[in-house]
């Protein structure tokens, strides 16, 4: 077959587009219907059937012309004017970098595990949506994680299948004289070969690494063999790969980003070697080179306890990396080890991931509102004496692709509505266009949605109990299991003991009332996976199988086993309500719940994460009184109990009070006010615009200033910071007098600041928020000598304020940069 006819279809294959536009399926579908069905995967199709058949069916003129015209669409949507282009012509931004350890793009792409990987991959699509300049970095997993069976006795089994490079949707990567790219890391002892992969992601590009190299010994060959699998040296090994080899990468392909974006801790090393390449070019030593380039970074944490960031014995980074510390950074192994430390001089410290990126990077956030309060906590000690509040650490709320996770029925209707560009960036008012939505085209929406799950859960269910040695009648039986017409649950997530999947089974006879009620029936879809190591994790799994496997309650739950990419996008488009019950604060955001809305599905959610900023109670249900309790087994029962009323109070009847048409009025009030309220605020395209205008673009003006003329602004930004740790333990705090009128405190403070140029610091007067507000940050001017005078109002008393003594600098972030601070005691 000529490759003229067989090069459009394999553009279109290999633009993962599709996954989100789905204007080609017709294509994939007309060349193997039942393949396509299985697999979404065109690229599979493509490779799959036979030439014969590809060429019977572009021998039809009418199907050629639709596969030229879906090709010259997407190379025209590629090189379109997209939000940025239009908002930010002439940026500083070329290039944003963005290194993951996981992306979450389709199913044909088994990559990822869960949460970061969806973050990750819903950025990259909302990216491509906006026209935001961003690259993605990774891994190629040769069996990336684990597919779940859940065997005869309700136990999960973790199988491991191999992505076969061949039947996944990539290219490998090709110096100009057509071999392949392959990079050269050295390890302790012997070299690993990487080869590189692109993936297209309509106008966004991700180059994977793999380590699946006929020129490695077999153990370097199998490092980048599993997502998250072995132990913490295989751990290091994969991370080393990802940081510093990513970064080698993007300099291999001439590709200078201003801006490296590190989602999570795994790929802090990349921190490392933008320096190292920074001291290349420059001649500069070390500590100027991470100045200059550290301003360019950004730090996403996902993580909500201290024991979730990854930490390595020093013996290991010794071991791995000392020749490259003494010999490509220029810098002794502990100077590197104290980068990853709390107690730099401490030699039994663990290495962490997380302090490595904080300290060398710009800009650090946290992915909900709550989540930075928590990251605030968990990072305090690397800023001792400073306020909590004031540790640098914002947030960015996640959001998620609502083209990905929207079924073709939301397309349709938010397209009538508020028209194809709503999550491109061109239309702000979503939630207008959507209240004009009738009340009886909205529920019939939602009934279409739910038999479709009903009936998608029915064969994927007998599908299942088949593989797993269910007798010939059960299999029969899901066939015809849950009702079109019942009030429908979701909860699926990772099974972990902190995400509490089991606080609905605190009261296994109640929740039996609550799903066989015959008056007003309930059904329950659960899935998730645990991690193979987390025994846990798995026993809850087992706890659910019991359940569910007893005869009265088979017909009312079911647990969908293998949960991916497929089976998220059924249970958002279909379950009328989606419940999460994680321990609080531990969920650092959480996007399942995001993707019904969308969908028209409603939250029933604990106070955590994106939750607890977005509930209201016309929007959904919400579970705790938004305070911590720790693993408190009485407050776990107590919220079982709630979480038991609400269903029963509030939920099931809201949902089965009709009026004369046979709507449920309120509920479908509830259900567009969630559409219409939340839908825009946790897209993607929200996160991403955020992240590009908050982060990216100033990051890469203040990186622009550092790096110019070889570094020299970042030259003597480290010549400060010397002169500034040299001389602070000679500053000292004299008298302070306080004076009050009617409405205001008059403060005056002696300040000595002996051999510390007064330049380099600021005075203030600084006092707690109140109530969760912001702190108050009063400057004080020189009043002559070493007197410094501030006002402040008398609304608050004077014993709130407290003068003190901070460094400062144009351009320089204090306390990220300099942490120094002295109170007046």
């Amino acid at each position: 077959m000529s490759e003229q006819g067989f090069g459009p279809l394999a553009e279109l294959a290999l633009d993962m587009r599709w996954s989100w536009n789905h204007s080609t399926d017709e294509v994939w579908r007309k060349l193997d219907p039942d393949l396509w069905a299985l697999t979404h995967n065109p690229w599979i199709v493509l490779q799959t059937v036979s030439r014969d058949q590809i060429e019977r069916v572009l021998a039809d003129p009418v199907f050629r012309k639709e596969v030229d015209g879906f090709v010259e669409a997407s190379r025209q949507a590629a090189n379109a004017p997209a939000w940025f282009q239009q908002n930010h012509a002439g940026a500083p931004l070329t290039c944003a970098a963005y290194f993951s350890m996981e992306f979450m793009l389709s199913e044909a792409l088994p990559i990822y595990s869960g949460g970061l990987g969806n973050v990750a991959g819903d950025q990259l699509k909302a990216a491509s949506d906006l026209g935001v300049p961003v690259v993605g970095v990774g891994l190629l997993y040769q069996q990336g994680y684990f597919r779940q069976m859940i065997d005869k006795d309700g136990a999960q089994q973790a199988l491991y299948p191999y992505n076969d490079p061949g039947q996944l949707p990539i290219s490998p990567l090709r110096q100009p004289n057509g071999e392949w790219l392959r990079l050269e890391i050295a390890l302790p002892g012997y070299s690993v070969w990487l080869r590189a992969w692109q993936v297209q992601v309509g106008r966004v590009k991700l180059y994977l690494l793999d380590s699946n190299d006929a020129a490695n010994i077999p153990s370097y060959r199998a490092t980048t063999s599993e997502l998250y699998g072995g132990g913490p040296e295989l751990r290091l090994k994969q991370e080393l790969l990802l940081g510093i080899g990513g970064w080698r990468l993007l300099r291999a392909l001439g590709i200078q980003p201003e801006v490296c974006h590190l989602n999570e801790g795994h790929a802090a090393f990349a921190v490392l070697e933008r320096a190292r390449n920074f001291m290349e070019e420059t001649g500069q030593p070390f500590e100027v080179a991470l100045a200059a380039t550290r301003v360019g970074n950004l730090f996403t944490t996902h993580t909500a306890v201290a024991a979730g960031f990854d930490r390595f014995a020093p013996a290991l980074i010794e071991q791995y990396l000392s020749r490259y510390s003494e010999q490509k950074l220029g810098i002794p192994i502990h100077d590197l080890l104290a980068l990853g430390r709390q107690n730099p001089g401490d030699p039994s410290e663990p290495f962490n991931m997380a302090y490595l990126a904080i300290r060398g990077s710009g800009q650090v956030n946290g992915v909900s509102r709550l989540h930075g309060k928590v990251s605030r906590s968990l990072f305090l000690p690397l800023f001792p004496r400073w306020p909590e509040d004031e540790v640098p650490v914002g947030h960015v709320t996640n959001g998620v692709h609502m083209p990905t996770w929207d079924s073709a029925g939301a397309d349709a209707l938010w397209t009538q509505s508020c028209g194809k560009g709503r999550w491109r960036g061109m239309t702000e008012n979503l939630d207008c266009d959507v209240r004009g939505i009738a009340d009886a085209q909205l529920w019939q929406f939602r009934a279409t949605a739910r038999q479709s799950l009903v009936e998608y859960a029915r064969e994927r269910l007998s599908r299942q109990l088949a593989a797993s040695g269910a007798s010939a009648e059960e299999v029969e039986a899901a066939k015809g299991l849950f009702d079109p017409n019942a009030l429908t649950l979701g909860f699926a997530r990772r099974f972990a003991t902190y995400k509490r999947p089991n606080l609905l089974l605190h009261d296994r006879q109640r929740l039996l009332r609550i799903l066989t009620n015959p008056e007003r029936p309930v059904q329950l879809i659960l899935a998730g996976k645990a991690h193979p190591a987390d025994q846990a994790g798995q026993a809850l799994i087992r706890e659910w199988i019991q359940f569910i496997r007893q005869p009265e309650t088979r017909a009312h739950a079911i647990f969908l086993s293998d949960y991916d990419m497929l089976l998220t996008e059924e249970l958002v488009q279909g379950v009328d309500v989606w419940i999460n019950t994680p321990r609080r604060p531990w969920e650092a955001c959480g996007t399942s719940g995001m993707k019904v809305l969308v969908n028209g599905g409603i939250n029933l959610s604990e106070l955590d994460g994106w939750w607890a900023e977005a509930y209201t109670p016309e929007v959904g249900w919400a579970l705790g009184d938004g305070q911590e309790h720790g693993e408190d087994p009485a407050w776990d029962a107590a919220e079982a109990n709630t979480l038991y009323d609400l269903l029963e109070r509030e939920v099931i009847p809201e949902f089965y009070t009709r009026d004369q048409s046979g709507i449920p009025v309120a509920w479908v009030r509830r259900m567009r006010e969630s559409m219409a309220q939340l839908t825009p605020r946790f897209s993607a395209g929200r996160a991403v615009r955020e992240y590009a205008e908050r982060h990216y673009l100033p990051a890469a003006s203040v990186y622009r200033e550092r790096a110019a003329n070889k570094g020299a602004v970042a030259g003597e930004v480290v010549d400060w910071q010397h002169a500034v740790d040299r001389h602070w333990g000679s500053l000292r705090f004299g008298d302070l007098r306080v004076e009050t009128s009617a409405d205001h405190h008059e403060f005056e403070v002696e300040i000595f600041f002996n051999d510390l140029d007064p330049n380099a610091a600021r005075v203030e007067l600084y006092a707690d928020g109140i109530d969760g507000g912001e702190p108050v940050r009063v400057e004080m001017t020189g009043a002559g000598g070493s007197n410094y005078r501030g006002t402040v109002s008398a609304s608050r008393p004077a014993a709130d304020y407290t003068a003190r003594v901070i460094p400062q600098r144009p351009g320089v972030a204090v306390p990220l940069e300099s942490a120094r601070i002295l109170w007046q005691r």
